[in-house]
């Protein structure tokens, strides 16, 4: 299945994309897309819910973030080789883990906002996995059991605060509307291999990023399993797992993102973000 959230800035309703490609309001079902919700129970009983009997969105209506109530929103760092080497990094030999702050989840079409003091706003097209069952001590072989779906993220990234003065990534890919994740969540089952998923993301019509989720250093399962070693994940909580080669920091020149700028994004069956930069 393919869940939404619907609605303006802080009431976003849950809801879900039918075969037709048309969204259906799911909020008598269920409060939000959060919690218990996104348990494999919770969303076994909404899988079996004829979508022909759920109201219509109406054509148009805002797309928020398609997960609700995360707590922890865990990046990888570094897990594409290609990018490591444009970037002057190398791979590490074992998942390198950051934060971002989970008030920067915005829908997939909101404006990212330069805040103040950015120089150096960068881009970055990535799978990420939302947790649907907590997570604590999983072994790889059990990791599928606690996801709830997978989502598109773009893991925006202010370099200069990430890299320079005193180099602090939670820096550098926190502030608001960082973290765009979306249209879809989409359950397990819609994805044949998801460690073979075609990625893209274009500057105002020009191809910038080309990818796909196979050449990730670690993939879903150990990322899943890795994590949960030292934090324990709850329904909702999302890990986004790093990029492929074409951010612009690895470009010769460099190149950042500016006000009036238009991004699209895609990873292959979870569709597209489209953004535009603006000022804060």
């Amino acid at each position: 299945m393919k869940f939404i959230r619907h609605g303006a800035v802080g009431a976003e309703k849950p809801g879900l994309v039918d075969a037709a490609g048309r969204h259906r309001d799911l909020s008598a079902h269920i409060d939000d897309l959060s919690g218990a919700a996104l348990s494999k129970a919770s969303l076994a009983k909404l899988a079996a819910i004829d979508p022909e009997s759920l109201p219509l969105v109406a054509e148009g209506t805002r797309l928020g973030a398609p997960v609700a109530g995360t707590r922890n929103f865990i990046a990888v760092g570094m897990n594409y080789a290609d990018h490591a080497a444009e970037t002057g990094g190398t791979v590490p030999p074992e998942p390198l883990l950051f934060s971002k702050a989970p008030n920067c989840i915005v829908g997939p079409n909101d404006d990212i906002l330069i805040p103040p003091g950015a120089t150096k706003l960068d881009w970055e097209v990535e799978l990420a996995i939302v947790i649907g069952e907590t997570a604590w001590q999983v072994e790889e072989a059990g990791a599928f059991d606690h996801i709830a779906g997978f989502v598109l993220c773009n893991d925006v990234s202010e370099r200069a605060f990430q890299m320079e003065g005193t180099g602090q990534w939670l820096k550098g890919k926190s502030a608001p509307t960082f973290g765009p994740l979306g249209p879809w969540l989409v359950t397990p089952d819609e994805i044949t291999d998801v460690q073979k998923l075609a990625m893209e993301l274009d500057l105002n019509g020009a191809p910038r990023q080309r990818g796909n989720t196979a050449t990730m250093v670690f993939g879903v399962r150990t990322l899943v399993s890795y994590v949960s070693r030292f934090i324990k994940l709850d329904p909702g909580d999302v890990i986004t797992t790093g990029t492929p080669p074409g951010v612009g920091m690895g470009r010769k020149p460099p190149e950042f993102l500016k006000a009036g700028d238009m991004l699209r994004l895609t990873v292959e069956g979870l569709g597209e973000q489209h953004q535009k930069v603006a000022l804060y």
